[in-house]
């Protein structure tokens, strides 16, 4: 497919086709699909899994203003319809509170920065994972190939380059995208002392499902507001609603038929989720995988550490009354920071690409500095021109945007750390055509 010209500043600069090969097909990598669709972009996402829920994660994902503003612009109108429509409601403010629920400090729409607002399109939302994966599934069934794990990639002489898969497949494409998450074999490959390690902090989570008698049994005041509690000691509890009454649109939000069974996929429920966290140490878990315990000998060890440390009752109930099927623990990692041109990668060499922008530039900016400075015989005012000639194209250029952590760099670029819900980019350009950040 060929980009098109009235749809992406891609365009404007190449007419040869581009082909995007994107390594994972979470959240980030399945955004970045739908906004290439959406720019007239070929792109196929490639994901390990068997089927879209063999891994579903359960638990809600905040939306920030920007995260809004990314999403609306990379999916269809219909599509972002249907994502506002399946969206909790919004909680009344957040609130940061001591373990016996003393608040510190309270924000709501009355005293929140502007940070904290927003409107029309521009707003913090909550939707589950479940939900939010449907929607960025929609209209890439033909896009997306399950059962793909990635082991490798290489660079062709002439440009291309080509994923290889366990199963002995590959795929060859002009962009290669790394969206597969913290543990990423691309990044592996592109940026091998790039490391992930172990932060030595662990979270326990649960989900309440709200109905008569658990509403009658939770506190009020941590239903009406988003709450991160702070206790002595480095303890920590996060505790967020997701009330939602949208009705199912064309196969989006509702339970999957084939999802696994149990209440930790149930996506049909309003529920309140916590998740209280604390290093290894101070849990008693640093002997053994967290990862391997059940879901009742996580509760224990939440209810323990909060007794011990003498967190109000309010926050014990919520423990307590979490599904047995919704509680797991989660390790947290983080990267460890590189230098900014450690890819091992000669510099970039110019791509003719550049040449066509330049083109492109020198004849709008002369016809721009003509129009607006007729008389001007000022060096320094026909500078100032080009310069805002230069900007105003810069912005056409970057036009192509996406959810922040989800990365097309430059082949010769810094790639990204990776992350949960990132992704990183190995680009290989041939001669006609570049395809710079998107973020």
């Amino acid at each position: 497919m060929t980009a098109h010209p009235t749809r992406s500043f891609i365009g404007d600069a190449v007419s040869a086709p581009l082909h995007v090969i994107i390594i994972g097909g979470g959240i980030g990598g399945l955004t970045l699909a739908q906004g290439l669709k959406k720019s007239g972009v070929s792109a196929a996402v490639y994901e390990r899994d068997r089927t879209r829920t063999d891994r579903v994660q359960g638990y809600r994902v905040h939306i920030n203003l920007t995260g809004s503003l990314a999403l609306h612009e990379c999916l269809s109108a219909r599509l972002f319809e249907a994502f506002t429509r399946m969206c909790g409601r919004p909680a009344g403010g957040i609130r940061f509170v001591t373990e016996q629920i003393k608040v510190l400090l309270a924000l709501d729409g009355r005293n929140a920065p502007a940070q904290f607002t927003g409107n029309g399109v521009a707003q913090h939302r909550s939707v589950s994972r479940i939900t939010l994966r449907q929607v960025l599934l929609s209209g890439l069934e033909d896009a997306v190939h399950f059962g793909k794990t990635f082991v490798r990639y290489e660079e062709r002489p002439l440009g291309r380059i080509v994923a290889h898969f366990e199963d002995g497949s590959t795929a060859e494409g002009d962009v290669l995208v790394a969206a597969d998450g913290g543990g990423s074999r691309v990044r592996r490959q592109f940026l091998p002392h790039a490391e992930r390690i172990d932060t030595g902090i662990v979270a326990i989570a649960g989900k309440v499902f709200l109905n008569n008698e658990s509403r009658r049994l939770i506190a009020p005041e941590l239903t009406n507001a988003l709450t991160l509690a702070s206790g002595k000691g480095g303890y920590s509890l996060f505790v967020a609603l997701q009330d939602f009454d949208g009705v199912a649109l064309n196969g989006i939000d509702g339970n999957d038929e084939s999802a696994a069974a149990g209440n930790h996929f149930d996506n049909s429920r309003s529920y309140l989720m916590w998740a209280f966290g604390a290093r290894r140490e101070k849990l008693g878990l640093d002997g053994g995988d967290i990862e391997q315990m059940s879901s009742e000998e996580l509760r224990t060890t939440a209810l323990r550490a909060m007794a011990q440390r003498s967190w109000d009752q309010r926050f014990r109930a919520l423990v307590r009354l979490a599904d047995t099927d919704t509680i797991n623990a989660i390790a947290i990692r983080t990267s460890v920071p590189i230098e900014a041109n450690a890819t091992g990668h000669a510099p970039r060499r110019r791509d003719p690409c550049d040449d066509a922008l330049s083109r492109y530039r020198r004849q709008r900016c002369a016809q721009r500095r003509s129009e607006a400075l007729p008389r001007a015989d000022n060096g320094k005012s026909r500078q100032a021109s080009s310069n805002r000639c230069d900007s105003r194209l810069r912005d056409r250029h970057d036009r192509l945007r996406f959810p922040r952590g989800t990365d097309v760099a430059p082949r010769h670029a810094p790639g990204g750390h990776g992350g949960p819900g990132s992704a990183d980019a190995v680009a290989r350009h041939p001669a006609h055509h570049q395809l710079r950040s998107a973020t």
